[in-house]
């Protein structure tokens, strides 16, 4: 497969998924193992396959070229997030270890999986080496924004950053705040999502000063998602091109916002795929190519 992703609202060539039944498996699979992965609730398993019936057409309207995971007993239940164990440079892909433990593995499933696709590797970060995907923001094929937080370490930025040195020209490193504690899932990529080149949607109140004055300074219109909104993942979107996005449904305001802005907006039910398990549709995907 062709590969090279250096953007977050190019237009998307090829991604890859992994569908609930290689993951959740089953509403058993589910009863069992939800709360040690920290879900909002079990979620329904077949309200899950009918949402992601949903999403997944959304995605195949739009992307050429959609793969797929198969099941692996190195990935439990966050593995249908397909976007943190790894980012594709043109020169390959770069693997996380990642913060959570229960997906410590996960992305050595991911590496063989596209590296029987003839995508290779670039580099892995190696403990005591920290990073998840849902922190690296490309901003612009050559500048990386990072989320310091709980997930991404320090020593996880600096071996991305050796490994990446070819390829990026400027590292923006954004300190993440505590928000509700080092247990929840709170990567940069919760708080901003880019639709378009110079359009993003943000959650303020979590973004540090410097980096939010940097967004204004490059031209950048931050769409603002409310409290309530934030909550129920409303700045988690896809672009899957510039200009047109995936959102979750139940988030009025700011999908009002993006309509006014000039974003094509598609939505999808997810509240027990996306969700229960804090993950909207970036991490449901992990985009291969974008032009």
């Amino acid at each position: 497969m062709n590969y090279g992703c250096q953007s977050m609202t190019g237009k998307i060539q090829s991604i890859l998924l992994k569908r609930p039944e290689q993951a959740f498996i089953s509403q058993e699979n589910l009863d069992k193992t939800w709360e040690d992965f920290r879900y909002f609730g079990c979620p329904d398993y077949q309200q899950v396959l009918k949402e992601y019936d949903a999403f997944e057409q959304i995605i195949r309207d739009h992307v050429p070229n959609v793969y797929y995971l198969p099941q692996d007993a190195r990935g439990g239940l966050d593995s249908i997030y397909t976007h943190d164990p790894l980012k594709i440079t043109r020169k390959g892909a770069v693997y996380f270890p990642m913060g959570k433990a229960l997906r410590s593995k996960e992305s050595l499933a991911t590496e063989e999986f596209l590296q029987n696709h003839g995508v290779p590797t670039l580099g892995r970060i190696t403990a005591p080496g920290r990073m998840e995907g849902g922190d690296v923001l490309w901003l612009d094929e050559r500048t990386v924004a990072i989320g310091r937080g709980y997930r991404t370490n320090d020593e996880g930025i600096r071996q991305f950053k050796e490994i990446t040195k070819d390829v990026i020209n400027e590292y923006i490193i954004v300190p993440m705040p505590h928000g509700d504690g080092e247990d929840c899932c709170l990567h940069l990529m919760s708080i901003i999502s880019l639709v378009d080149r110079d359009i993003a949607v943000v959650y303020s109140r979590y973004m540090p000063v410097m980096f939010r004055e940097y967004l204004l300074s490059r031209g950048m219109t931050l769409l603002e998602c409310n409290d309530e909104e934030y909550d129920y993942l409303g700045t988690n979107l896809l672009a899957l091109e510039p200009g047109v996005c995936i959102l979750i449904e139940g988030c009025p305001e700011i999908e009002a916002k993006l309509r006014r802005a000039g974003v094509t907006v598609h939505t999808y039910p997810g509240r027990e795929l996306s969700y229960r398990g804090t993950g909207g549709p970036t991490c449901l995907t992990c985009p291969v190519e974008r032009l």
